[in-house]
C-alpha cells in the first residue's frame, strides 16, 4: 500500500526535491506516513485481541490469553516487519529524479 502512496505522490516528491529536499528528509517523510500507519494498525489490533484472546483463552496451552510478554514481543516483531517494508518504497522515493517526476504531469 505504502508503495502504491508512493508511485501516486511521485510529482510531489520531485517537486520537493526540486525545491531542496534532501533524500533523507523525503526518507524520513515516507517512513513517518508508513510507520504511523503501523502504529494505529497495532493499537487497533491490541484493543480486538484482548476481548478475542479472552474468548479463546480454553484453547491455549501454558500461556496465559493475556500474556503480557507475548503482546509486546509480537508488537515489537510486526513493527520491525513494517519497518523494513516502509524502508523498501522509501528508498525508491529519494531515487526520483526531480525533472522526469516533473515532466510527467
Amino acid at each position: 500500500m505504502l508503495a502504491y502512496s508512493v508511485t501516486q505522490r511521485t510529482s510531489e516528491i520531485g517537486l520537493r526535491m526540486a525545491l531542496g529536499a534532501q533524500p533523507r528528509q523525503v526518507l524520513g517523510l515516507v517512513l513517518r506516513q508508513g510507520m504511523l500507519l503501523a502504529l494505529v494498525g497495532a493499537g487497533v489490533g491490541i484493543l480486538v485481541a484482548l476481548p478475542v484472546a479472552r474468548m479463546a483463552g480454553t484453547l491455549l496451552y501454558g500461556v496465559s490469553a493475556t500474556d503480557p510478554l507475548t503482546y509486546a514481543s509480537i508488537t515489537l516483531l510486526l513493527m520491525g516487519v513494517a519497518v523494513l517494508a516502509c524502508y523498501v518504497p522509501a528508498r525508491r522515493a529519494t531515487r526520483i529524479d526531480p525533472l522526469v517526476a516533473l515532466r510527467v504531469d
